[in-house]
Protein backbone atom coordinates (compact mmCIF):
# COMPACT_ATOMS: atom_id res chain seq x y z
CA UNK A 1 0.00 0.00 0.00
CA UNK A 2 1.19 3.11 -1.07
CA UNK A 3 1.68 6.59 1.36
CA UNK A 4 -1.40 8.11 -0.22
CA UNK A 5 -3.65 5.04 -0.14
CA UNK A 6 -2.61 5.15 3.90
CA UNK A 7 -3.51 8.66 4.09
CA UNK A 8 -6.70 7.94 2.48
CA UNK A 9 -7.56 5.08 4.51
CA UNK A 10 -6.55 6.92 7.75
CA UNK A 11 -9.81 9.70 6.41
CA UNK A 12 -12.01 7.10 5.61
CA UNK A 13 -13.95 7.70 8.39
CA UNK A 14 -14.30 11.95 7.97
CA UNK A 15 -15.70 11.33 4.52
CA UNK A 16 -19.38 12.90 3.47
CA UNK A 17 -19.93 9.28 1.24
CA UNK A 18 -19.62 6.51 3.41
CA UNK A 19 -19.37 3.11 1.47
CA UNK A 20 -16.55 4.50 -0.97
CA UNK A 21 -14.51 2.29 -2.80
CA UNK A 22 -11.31 3.55 -2.08
CA UNK A 23 -9.20 0.75 -3.78
CA UNK A 24 -10.90 2.15 -6.99
CA UNK A 25 -10.29 5.80 -6.18
CA UNK A 26 -6.62 4.72 -5.81
CA UNK A 27 -6.55 3.27 -9.33
CA UNK A 28 -8.22 6.44 -10.99
CA UNK A 29 -5.34 8.60 -8.90
CA UNK A 30 -3.17 6.79 -10.60
CA UNK A 31 -4.94 7.10 -13.78
CA UNK A 32 -5.36 10.64 -14.03
CA UNK A 33 -1.91 11.22 -12.48
CA UNK A 34 -0.16 8.96 -15.50
CA UNK A 35 -2.46 10.64 -17.76
CA UNK A 36 -1.27 14.19 -16.93
CA UNK A 37 2.72 12.87 -17.45
CA UNK A 38 1.42 11.14 -20.32
CA UNK A 39 -0.19 14.27 -22.05
CA UNK A 40 2.53 16.74 -20.84
CA UNK A 41 5.17 14.53 -22.74
CA UNK A 42 3.24 14.33 -25.46
CA UNK A 43 2.49 18.04 -25.93
CA UNK A 44 6.49 18.62 -25.53
CA UNK A 45 7.52 16.70 -27.98
CA UNK A 46 4.77 18.62 -30.63
CA UNK A 47 6.09 20.37 -33.37
CA UNK A 48 5.58 21.45 -36.99
CA UNK A 49 2.76 22.27 -39.09
CA UNK A 50 -0.47 20.65 -37.92
CA UNK A 51 0.33 19.96 -34.43
CA UNK A 52 -1.13 22.79 -32.45
CA UNK A 53 -4.14 21.19 -31.44
CA UNK A 54 -2.62 18.22 -30.40
CA UNK A 55 -0.20 20.19 -28.33
CA UNK A 56 -2.98 22.18 -26.68
CA UNK A 57 -5.28 19.45 -26.30
CA UNK A 58 -2.54 17.13 -24.62
CA UNK A 59 -1.99 20.51 -22.60
CA UNK A 60 -5.55 20.77 -21.50
CA UNK A 61 -5.77 17.13 -21.13
CA UNK A 62 -3.02 17.18 -18.81
CA UNK A 63 -4.25 19.80 -16.66
CA UNK A 64 -7.84 18.65 -16.62
CA UNK A 65 -6.48 14.85 -15.44
CA UNK A 66 -4.03 16.92 -12.32
CA UNK A 67 -7.51 18.69 -11.20
CA UNK A 68 -9.40 15.34 -11.11
CA UNK A 69 -6.70 14.14 -9.39
CA UNK A 70 -6.30 16.67 -6.75
CA UNK A 71 -10.06 16.57 -5.81
CA UNK A 72 -9.86 12.98 -5.04
CA UNK A 73 -7.31 13.51 -3.22
CA UNK A 74 -9.66 15.27 -1.08
CA UNK A 75 -12.83 13.31 -0.09
CA UNK A 76 -13.68 14.63 3.01
CA UNK A 77 -14.60 17.90 1.16
CA UNK A 78 -16.14 16.19 -1.64
CA UNK A 79 -19.53 17.02 -3.12
CA UNK A 80 -21.03 14.69 -4.77
CA UNK A 81 -22.64 16.12 -8.35
CA UNK A 82 -19.41 18.01 -8.64
CA UNK A 83 -17.09 15.07 -8.46
CA UNK A 84 -19.65 13.17 -11.03
CA UNK A 85 -19.33 16.21 -13.55
CA UNK A 86 -15.93 15.72 -13.24
CA UNK A 87 -14.92 12.59 -13.53
CA UNK A 88 -17.69 12.69 -16.64
CA UNK A 89 -15.42 16.05 -18.08
CA UNK A 90 -12.64 14.33 -17.33
CA UNK A 91 -13.91 10.99 -19.56
CA UNK A 92 -15.02 13.20 -22.11
CA UNK A 93 -11.59 15.16 -22.34
CA UNK A 94 -9.61 11.92 -22.13
CA UNK A 95 -11.72 10.44 -25.34
CA UNK A 96 -11.42 13.88 -27.15
CA UNK A 97 -7.72 13.96 -26.63
CA UNK A 98 -7.05 10.12 -27.67
CA UNK A 99 -8.90 10.66 -30.79
CA UNK A 100 -6.52 13.52 -31.76
CA UNK A 101 -3.37 11.87 -30.80
CA UNK A 102 -4.23 8.86 -32.53
CA UNK A 103 -4.92 11.26 -36.15
CA UNK A 104 -0.89 11.83 -35.56
CA UNK A 105 0.14 7.95 -33.96
CA UNK A 106 1.46 6.67 -37.28
CA UNK A 107 3.76 9.34 -37.86
CA UNK A 108 4.50 10.08 -33.84
CA UNK A 109 4.62 7.09 -31.59
CA UNK A 110 4.30 9.64 -28.02
CA UNK A 111 0.61 10.03 -29.34
CA UNK A 112 -0.09 6.51 -29.81
CA UNK A 113 1.08 6.00 -26.00
CA UNK A 114 -0.71 9.12 -25.00
CA UNK A 115 -3.97 7.95 -26.70
CA UNK A 116 -4.11 4.57 -25.48
CA UNK A 117 -3.10 6.38 -21.58
CA UNK A 118 -5.74 8.61 -22.11
CA UNK A 119 -8.24 5.64 -22.44
CA UNK A 120 -7.07 4.11 -19.42
CA UNK A 121 -8.04 7.34 -17.76
CA UNK A 122 -11.30 7.70 -19.32
CA UNK A 123 -11.91 3.75 -18.09
CA UNK A 124 -10.84 4.13 -14.67
CA UNK A 125 -13.09 6.92 -14.25
CA UNK A 126 -15.61 5.27 -15.62
CA UNK A 127 -15.20 2.22 -12.61
CA UNK A 128 -15.11 5.49 -10.17
CA UNK A 129 -18.57 6.96 -11.82
CA UNK A 130 -19.99 3.44 -11.27
CA UNK A 131 -18.86 2.87 -7.82
CA UNK A 132 -19.89 6.58 -6.81
CA UNK A 133 -23.59 6.13 -8.24
CA UNK A 134 -24.19 3.36 -5.30
CA UNK A 135 -23.20 5.93 -3.09
CA UNK A 136 -25.00 8.99 -4.19
CA UNK A 137 -28.02 10.06 -1.78
CA UNK A 138 -31.34 10.14 -2.87
CA UNK A 139 -32.47 13.42 -4.21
Amino acid sequence: MNTTSQMMMMHEKDMPMGGMNMSLMQECMEATAACEQACTMCAATMSGDGMATCMNMCMNMADMANTMMRMMMRPAGMHMESMMAALQATMTMCAACADECMTHADMHEDCAMCAEVCRQCAMACQKMMDSLSGVMPAS
